[in-house]
């Protein structure tokens, strides 16, 4: 390595040095000069130093600006004290005049003092005596201004007290208008007084009060008005009962209303419970004695409410005071039209309804006419329909738990009554009246229950026998309940008054003219609830036949119906009921032109309903004759249960047997009643009974249960045969033609006469030819009689070991025969 070489000093290395020191030396100059700037600005300057302080500690000579500071602070020092040194000779000077002075002032402040001394001592009487003065002047005025101001406040005080007492005295009104006079005209006058502010603040509070006290009239009103509204009620539907010639009884309850009144509230103002004086209430004392001479209007007091309602206007708060009593009477109305749980149990408990009702508008519609917007038309229309409504329905509650016709008499009574009030007083009754149709439908299915019962009694009571009559008196009075002409009885009944030779009799039993009677007394039920609903001659008319068909159709209908059926009746009642319907049945059209009469419809008219019972009494006698036929058959099947024939008989006994002789003398009896039948019901019976004979006889010969049958047997069974036909042949009821009842017996006649004459040939011969003589044996039941015949000569021949050749022949006849019979048969089942 080469070795390293120290570089050379230039040649000007010196010159460079001095210039450096040079420089140095400036800038020492120039920091010092900047702080000697800093420092002036700091003693000079009269505002914020925040500049120059920065300034300082911005740079980095910080130190050197303080001893910089340090010189300058010593140099002041200095100055200073080279100047007190020039002045302190002078200032000894001052101190020692001071101090002369100070000498003098001592000597002045005690004569001053003595001078003040003797000034006191002289002035204090003067001072006093002003004081004195001051006093007095001061009193003086102050009774002066006592005065002054007591001159203004009296009045006030004076109307104040006034007003304390109308209060007391519950005379609102002028309490208010005193209030008001107080509040404008009195007050200002006093306002600096301190009781002017209290007054003014207790304004607005007495004139609530007398708003609540007014208010607690009001509702004292409207609880004693809610009270002694079905009094005002019953008053105004007496009143209308006499203006529109009804029974003012109908409107007046039986029980008397307890008024009795509750302890009166405390005065609202002074808390104190007043005597009663003589006050007017809110039912005027003189409707107690004679209610009958007011009207409903004249029994109330209505000052609270006037009273009340001019408070609230004056004082602004009418819209809420009219808004209060309507929601309150609406409460009431809702009260009053709850109908108590047992309404139904009692008229009187209709009677108080209606009047609460009736109390309850009377008293709206005379605040409507009396005070001018607190109820309107539109609030009350509103109202009265709510009411209709609810009321209706409540009615209809009601009246659907009535069991009475009276007391739904009495109901519609009430309801009329109260249209006619309540249409006097300017309210629409129509729905009302519409609920009355209604609820004569009801009272029209009360009077069917009712009838129900009266029917039946009459039907229970009746010994369904023809009436007797023992006196003309006793026809007559017959023929005066019940329509009844014939010509034939009113000649005898002549005949026989003159002759005197009574008893009489009717062909109907006594159920016929009180059937009659009792439904007279249904039509008559009927148009009493019709009456008073303004309805036409032919609207009533129309109302009261629908009425009586239904009682007709359904009601005594079913209930003939049920007698009919019942299982105790003989065959005689039976035969009488028929011939009552026949007699009820015809006295329809003495109905209808008793209900003409009675509704004053015309009896020709063309929209006129017809009574139905014509042919409601047609069904029941065909249901009667109907029982008739089954009840004889019914009868002549106990008889011939006693037959007991022997099958075996050897031979006859030469007389008809027991039951059969009794059997035709019941028929003959039975039929003997049916003269009062008509004709065709009388021939069909006789025909049904001995066709129902007939078919026994046959089916005692065609019993699977009989074996054997004897000839014997045979002729005795012809000879009851014979006893019937001799019965039919007697033509036992009026009409029958010759041989009709013996057509009956031809089946059972042609079997007997072909065994008992043995005609088989003929019979075998002519069958199928119609003018056969036995063309009503049928094959089958020869074969069955023929085959119990065969058997008992069957029985005969086990008995007997050697058989005559006769009986051999016979034999041999009777199963040729019945190949035969058998080749019919057959012949006839493959056709």
């Amino acid at each position: 390595m080469a070795t390293e070489v120290t570089p050379k000093k230039p040649p000007d290395w010196k010159n460079l040095t001095d210039t450096v020191q040079d420089a140095e030396s400036l800038r020492q100059e120039s920091i010092n000069a900047h702080h000697d700037h800093l420092i002036t600005e700091i003693e000079t300057s009269d505002g914020p130093l925040g500049t120059s302080l920065r300034a300082v500690y911005e740079g980095d000579e910080l130190e050197k600006f303080k001893e910089s500071l340090s010189d300058h602070i010593k140099n002041h020092d200095k100055e200073i004290e080279r100047m007190c040194n020039y002045h302190y000779q002078g200032f000894i000077d001052s101190i020692r005049e001071l101090l002369k002075v100070s000498c003098d002032a001592a000597q002045l402040k005690d004569e001053i003092s003595d001078v003040n001394s003797h000034l006191q001592d002289s002035c204090e009487p003067l001072l006093t005596k002003g004081e004195e003065l001051v006093k007095c002047r001061r009193v003086q005025r102050n009774i002066a201004s006592a005065v002054e101001n007591l001159t203004l406040c009296l009045p006030v005080l004076e109307m104040y007290g006034k007003l304390q007492e109308q209060m007391s005295s519950k005379r609102y009104y002028p309490a208010l208008k005193t209030l008001e006079q107080l509040e404008h005209t009195y007050l200002p006058r006093v306002e600096t007084h301190w009781f002017s502010q209290t007054m003014k603040e207790a304004i607005p509070k007495l004139r609530e009060r007398i708003k609540d006290a007014s208010m607690s009239d009001l509702k004292d009103f409207l609880e004693s008005i809610r009270n002694f509204s079905a009094r005002i009620g019953e008053i105004a539907m007496k009143h209308a009962a006499e203006q529109n010639n009804m029974d003012p009884a109908v409107a007046q309850s039986n029980k008397k209303l307890k008024t009795k009144r509750a302890p009166k509230p405390p005065n609202p103002f002074t808390g104190e419970i007043e005597k009663e004086g003589k006050e007017k209430s809110v039912i005027a004392d003189s409707a107690a004695d004679d209610m009958g001479e007011l009207s409903a209007q004249d029994l109330i007091d209505f000052s609270p409410v006037y009273r009340c309602l001019h408070i609230y206007t004056v004082l602004g708060d009418r819209e809420k005071f009219e808004t209060y009593y309507r929601k309150q009477r609406r409460k009431q109305a809702r009260l009053s039209l709850q109908p108590p749980s047992n309404m139904h149990e009692s008229i009187e408990n209709f009677k108080r309804y209606f009047h609460d009702i009736v109390g309850f508008f009377v008293v709206e519609d005379h605040i409507l006419s009396t005070t001018q917007g607190l109820v309107n038309r539109a609030y009350m229309d509103e109202l009265w329909e709510m009411s209709v409504s609810k009321l209706a329905a409540s009615l209809r509650t009601s009246a659907a738990l009535c069991k009475e016709s009276e007391m739904m008499l009495d109901i519609k009574k009430l309801i009329v009554l109260f249209c006619h009030t309540l249409r006097g007083y300017g309210f629409s009754v129509g729905h009302l009246l519409e609920l009355l149709l209604e609820m004569r439908d009801q009272y029209s299915d009360i009077l069917t229950r009712q009838w129900v019962d009266i029917f039946n009694e009459i039907f229970n009571e009746d010994n369904y026998t023809p009436i007797y009559v023992e006196s003309v008196e006793e026809y007559t009075a017959i023929v005066t309940q019940f329509p009844f002409q014939d010509e034939e009885l009113e000649q005898e009944k002549d005949y026989y008054r003159s002759k005197e030779t009574f008893p009489k009799r009717f062909p109907f039993s006594l159920f016929v003219p009180n059937i009659y009677t009792q439904v007279k007394a249904y039509i008559n039920a009927c148009l009493k609830f019709s009456a008073d609903l303004h309805l036409s001659h032919t609207e009533i008319d129309d109302m009261i036949r629908k009425s009586t068909n239904l009682l007709l159709t359904r009601t005594l209908g079913s209930c003939l119906s049920s007698l009919i059926k019942r299982r105790d009746l003989t065959l005689l009642q039976l035969i009488q009921i028929a011939i009552n319907m026949n007699y009820l049945e015809k006295s329809c059209s003495y109905l209808e032109e008793y209900i003409s009469s009675i509704t004053g419809a015309q009896s020709d008219s063309v929209h006129m309903a017809r009574l139905h019972g014509t042919s409601m009494f047609k069904d029941s006698r065909s249901d009667a004759e109907e029982h008739i036929y089954s009840k004889l058959n019914t009868k002549i099947s106990e008889f011939i249960e006693l037959a007991n024939y022997d099958w075996s008989l050897p031979e006859s006994k030469g007389h008809a047997s027991g039951y059969i002789t009794d059997l035709v003398a019941f028929l003959q009896s039975t039929f003997m009643s049916f003269t009062n039948l008509p004709e065709k019901v009388a021939k069909t019976s006789c025909m049904s009974a001995c066709k129902h004979v007939a078919t026994s006889l046959m089916n005692f010969l065609m019993d699977n249960n009989v074996r054997q049958v004897s000839m014997g047997a045979l002729q005795q069974f012809n000879l009851d045969l014979i006893q019937c036909e001799q019965f039919a042949a007697t033509a036992p009821v009026p009409g029958i033609r010759d041989g009709t009842l013996l057509m009956a017996f031809a089946d059972i006649r042609q079997l007997l006469d072909l065994f008992l004459n043995w005609d088989w040939s003929i019979y075998l011969a002519d069958y199928g030819q119609p003018t056969s003589k036995y063309i009503r044996v049928k094959p089958s039941d020869a074969i069955s009689l023929l085959e119990k015949l065969n058997n008992t000569d069957n029985k005969k021949k086990n008995l007997f070991a050697a058989l005559k050749k006769g009986e051999r022949d016979k034999k041999k006849l009777i199963d040729t025969v019945l190949k035969q019979l058998r080749g019919l048969v057959n012949g006839t089942a493959s056709i």
